[in-house]
């Protein structure tokens, strides 16, 4: 499968919204990103045009936050927790294990554009380790049976994102 077509005037018409307010790089940055989920790279230059910014700007706010990218990621975007915490409870376990059931590594989407897998250094939810999310939805106290669980939830039953 291919990467998603850029509809170029949805594109230009969430820059034109902001255009000329410095101050609104980020959130013009998520609504690209939530709009076509990744930022693609070719709008960089417009963006800072717009915003009255130097590309390389736009650029290093793009490269900084974890939660932009310039690659196509998949409808569902797993990020598996492994800071101390859920280091501590097993979270490299559980990595392994979504490794395997999905046939990915870390940072890899798979060809169907449905699933990426990401670590992460803390999701900010010790209490519930081991933990992960899918996009925006938490999953703690992870045992490998919930796990495919989850991952049958939303790889199988074809779930659209709410």
């Amino acid at each position: 499968m291919k990467p998603p077509e850029i509809d170029w005037q949805k594109l230009n018409a969430l820059i034109e919204s902001h255009k000329t307010e410095q101050w609104g790089l980020i959130p013009l940055l998520q609504e690209i990103q939530k709009a076509f989920g990744f930022i693609p790279p070719e709008s960089v230059e417009p963006i800072a045009e717009a915003l009255g910014l130097f590309p390389a700007q736009v650029q290093g706010v793009i490269t900084f936050y974890a939660g932009f990218s310039m690659v196509p990621r998949g409808k569902y975007v797993l990020r598996v927790c492994c800071g101390t915490a859920c280091h501590v409870k097993g979270g490299r376990s559980i990595l392994r294990l979504v490794q395997q059931d999905l046939k990915l590594k870390e940072g890899e989407t798979s060809p169907d554009y449905k699933f990426s897998l990401e670590s992460a250094a803390c999701l900010g939810a010790c209490a519930l380790a081991p933990t992960m999310m899918v996009n925006r939805d938490y999953f703690g106290k992870l045992s490998p049976p919930k796990v495919a669980s989850i991952l049958n939830y939303f790889g199988k039953e074809g779930r659209e994102e709410g």
